[in-house]
């Protein structure tokens, strides 16, 4: 399962890397230095590239193990719960050369949740193949 979803998330992660860097679907915002991608969230070329390479690390962890997956749940669950706490500080603006807005603070709260979640909750199928009863 953790494979499984490590393939969904290297997917997703770059798509959203590539959809960044096209400007009918992330227009520049003049004022703030960005662009909007879906017209809402900011982002600009380190931000795109943060994700492409995400997703890639998601893929290869997902082609390789669940035991892989699982760390790299950890991993990226705790680095975006950090991205989110720091965004909230921030606010609006540029976080570790990212461009940052309020949406993206919520999205990266899930993000964080969702991949915490599956690296952390449940336990590794070798282990529930020992509880399991013969029959």
């Amino acid at each position: 399962m953790l494979k499984r979803a490590a393939l969904v998330f290297g997917a997703v992660f770059i798509l959203i890397g590539i959809l960044g860097f096209i400007p009918v679907v992330a227009p520049p915002s003049e004022e703030a230095g960005w662009s909007l991608l879906f017209g809402l969230f900011a982002v600009n070329a380190i931000h795109n590239w943060v994700h492409l390479l995400s997703g890639i690390v998601a893929l290869i962890v997902g082609f390789r193990s669940e035991a892989a997956s699982r760390m790299y749940f950890r991993v990226f669950g705790v680095i975006y719960a950090l991205v989110a706490l720091i965004g909230i500080f921030v606010g609006r603006g540029f976080l570790l050369g990212m461009a940052h807005n309020v949406p993206d603070i919520f999205l990266h709260v899930v993000i964080a949740a969702v991949a915490l979640y599956l690296g952390f909750a449940g336990r590794p199928a070798r282990e529930l193949q020992g509880t399991r009863r013969a029959t």
